[in-house]
């Protein structure tokens, strides 16, 4: 497989394939859902595009907890099933899958009870580690162990002496959720599907009761072209009820979104070794390593406002401040806190009126002939997902297509920049050397690039100054900008700021300070001119202008008004 470059213009000719051709399958929605299946569809032989109306993951897939995990505390419902399935995937993903993007993370989990409450939560995972094992895809994860008051704080030496008296440790795996979205998206794209953002349907073809394809409108140009195609999937997540109503069809499922938010902490706030997870009243409680910071979340409440920009109030924050201060001899404040980012969960609906207890399973629907939904879930276990969905598009191919479509193999299909990887680690002081990059920098490149590092290196050889590190954000390069218009399919500042890279999250000034830098790298790759450069710039000054607003209003209501208050770059309900 030849690694494609998302560039430019690639978009332009996906654009043209995709009106000239008939696809076997359109899928709209470019999450890690949307993506995976258009990698699924694609690595089968299938003729395949893929739509989205704003950036790659720029919803739900770039604003999770960035967990890798089975979901420890769904053992408590006695949900085996989905445990050991995300196990199994967790195992692929770490193995196979995406080596070079996630990596174990350990946990610490606080004690207060001295005999039962170590014996249940000892109990449970264990059965967590059974669970990996019986997948036949553990490795790469060290067993849980026990752990004395002096064994956990000598870990964590920021946890108060009466907040336990002991504790357990065990592994998870952690990934950066948008950067897999996109690798997904870039890999279906080297084997033949058509990618593009900032592409959104505004209605659905129909010939009959059959849906027959999408019209579409490309937000860049403003032109509005049609894509015939056999089967069409929706993978929209949260938008999955707003999507299916295209069709003129109530669907067979509805979906619910959760808002959970999350906080990032300079590293050095925190003195730990490893990750912490703390029971809460309604769930747990993550506080996770981040490279030079902390993300700690989550919140799990109803959010019947806007789907495009859900919003963090002062009470979600203040929220999780008080619980996470209960166990840290030094409390954080609101002065610690570098970035905040909420995101929702689409999940099934059901009978409870309580987020945390409605169902993570997912589910497909085919209620309309040439349409299938997919919804629900959780991120680890987006490749099955995506395979139960093209399953159910293919059943419907079969009356149209003259051959037997094969089964899904994307277990066995390592995603771009995974090929190699260990070889290129085990490099990676000659690659400082040659490259004349430290080693950390080398490093900290792989964790992202993985075996692709050479591309980017390739950069910097033709132009040093862009082996310099980006003013106001030095852990990411200057080249990282550029490589992300000309390889990852960065459109817009906000793509390139809040996804390609997280200087949005990771800095104290959330990325304005660096904004015109980065912009007038895009611009001389894209062909921006001044206005356009300025008008980024602007656009994403007053998100960010916005976004802390709304984290200092009491509610939902009011921190979402105070969100809205910035506009797109790009609108979306155009047409």
């Amino acid at each position: 497989m030849k690694p494609i470059a998302l560039s430019p213009d690639q978009r332009a000719e996906a654009l043209r394939r995709m009106a000239d051709e008939t696809l076997d399958i359109l899928v709209i929605g470019g999450g890690v859902v949307g993506a995976g299946s258009a990698l699924d569809a694609a690595t089968r032989g299938l003729s395949v595009g893929l739509v989205e109306a704003r950036d790659f993951a720029s919803g739900t897939s770039s604003r999770s907890s960035k967990l890798i995990h089975g979901g420890l505390r769904y053992l408590e419902m006695l949900d085996f099933r989905l445990v050991a399935e995300a196990l199994q995937e967790r195992g692929l993903l770490i193995q196979t899958i995406a080596p070079h993007l996630i990596r174990p993370v350990p946990f610490v989990y606080p004690l207060k009870g001295r005999v039962w409450e170590r014996l249940y939560a000892g109990s449970g995972v264990a059965l967590y580690d059974t669970l990996g094992l019986l997948s036949g895809r553990s490795r790469g994860v060290p067993h849980h162990r026990h752990l004395t008051r002096r064994g956990a704080r000598r870990i964590v030496p920021s946890l108060r002496k009466d907040a336990l008296i002991g504790a357990l440790q065990y592994y998870d795996a952690q990934v950066d959720d948008a950067r897999l979205t996109m690798f997904l998206a870039r890999t279906a794209a080297a084997y033949g599907a058509a990618v593009v953002s900032r592409t959104r349907v505004v209605s659905l073809l129909r010939e009959g009761e059959r849906v027959t394809g999408a019209r579409v409108i490309d937000l860049e140009s403003g032109e509005e072209f049609e894509i015939r195609a056999r089967q069409v999937v929706n993978a929209t997540g949260v938008w999955t009820d707003e999507t299916q109503s295209l069709a003129n069809e109530r669907g067979q499922f509805h979906v619910r979104a959760s808002k959970g938010i999350h906080l990032v902490v300079p590293r050095d706030r925190i003195r730990s070794e490893s990750g912490l997870i703390l029971r809460t009243e309604k769930s747990v409680l993550f506080v996770i390593p981040w490279g030079r910071h902390w993300i700690i979340g989550t919140t799990d409440t109803d959010w019947t406002l806007s789907k495009d920009h859900p919003a963090a109030s002062q009470s979600d924050i203040d929220y999780l401040l008080e619980h996470v201060n209960a166990v840290l001899e030094v409390p954080l404040t609101r002065a610690d806190v570098e970035g905040v980012y909420a995101g929702l969960r689409p999940l099934l609906e059901g009978e409870s009126d309580a987020t945390s207890k409605l169902s993570r399973e997912h589910a497909v629907a085919h209620s309309v002939p040439g349409l299938v939904v997919i919804a629900g879930g959780k991120f680890t276990t987006y490749r099955v997902m995506a395979k139960d969905a093209v399953d159910e598009a293919v059943h419907g191919l079969s009356q149209v297509l003259d051959r037997r479509v094969p089964d899904s193999c994307t277990e066995t299909i390592p995603l771009l920049g995974a090929d190699g990887f260990d070889a290129w680690w085990n490099q990676r002081h000659k690659l400082s050397r040659s490259s004349e990059l430290h080693e950390a920098r080398i490093e900290h490149l792989l964790g992202r690039y993985g075996s692709l590092i050479g591309e980017l290196l390739a950069l910097v050889a033709d132009d040093a100054s862009l082996g310099k590190p980006i003013g106001g954000a030095d852990d990411y390069l200057r080249a990282e900008v550029v490589y992300a218009v000309t390889h990852e399919g960065a459109r817009h500042l906000d793509d390139v700021l809040t996804r390609r890279t997280r200087v949005s999250i990771e800095t104290f000034d959330r990325g304005t300070s660096c904004a015109a830098e980065v912009a007038e790298l895009m611009a001389g790759v894209l062909g921006w001119d001044d206005a356009q450069r300025d008008r980024e710039v602007e656009h994403y000054v007053k998100r960010v202008e916005a976004e802390r607003e709304s984290q200092e209003m009491p509610d939902d209501e009011t921190a979402d008004a105070a969100r809205m208050g910035a506009p797109d770059v790009v609108p979306v309900s155009t047409g």
